[in-house]
C-alpha cells in the first residue's frame, strides 16, 4: 500500500503507530521514501527498512515517536557502516549524539539512574525505553 495520497501527503492510516505520534517532517520523510523504495525494489519490507534507515538520518527514537534531530547525520555504528548490516543499531536512538544529549533525553522519559550512566549505557536505557514504550506497536 502507498503511503501517500496522489498529492504527496502521508496518508495516517498507512503510517506505522510511532510515525503517526510523530510531526510532519518525520511523516514525509517516512512516506515519500518508503513509496520511492517500494517503486525500486517492489518489496514492502525492504521499502520499509529503506524509511527507517532514512528517517534514522534526521530523526531520533524517543519513547514512542521520532523526534527531529538538531544536525543531519548517521544515528548509529550500522548506519555508519558502508557495508550495511554490520556494527550494531541504537533501534532509533541517536548514540552518536553527546552523553548530554542523551542524558537530558533519559530525563525527558524519566530513567531512573541516569546520572550515573556512561555514554554507552544511556543508550542502551533509551533503546529499552524506547522498546517498552512501543510494545505492541509498529517501530
Amino acid at each position: 500500500m502507498p503511503k501517500t495520497n496522489q498529492n504527496g501527503q502521508p496518508i495516517r492510516s498507512e503510517l506505522p503507530d510511532t510515525i503517526k505520534k510523530s510531526g510532519q517532517k518525520a511523516q514525509d520523510t517516512f512516506a515519500e521514501t518508503y513509496d520511492s523504495a517500494m517503486d525500486q525494489y517492489g518489496d514492502a519490507r525492504r521499502a520499509a527498512q529503506t524509511a527507517y534507515a532514512q528517517l534514522k538520518h534526521t530523526h531520533e527514537k524517543v519513547g514512542d515517536k521520532w523526534q527531529e534531530k538538531k544536525q543531519y547525520g548517521d544515528s548509529d555504528e550500522r548506519a555508519e557502516s558502508s557495508r550495511r548490516g554490520k556494527g550494531e543499531t541504537a533501534g532509533g536512538v541517536d548514540a552518536n549524539a553527546s552523553k548530554e544529549h542523551l542524558y537530558n533525553k533519559a530525563q525527558e522519559l524519566g530513567i531512573e539512574g541516569r546520572s550515573e550512566m556512561s555514554k554507552d549505557e544511556l543508550v542502551k536505557a533509551l533503546e529499552k525505553e524506547s522498546r517498552h514504550r512501543t510494545s505492541g506497536s509498529s517501530q
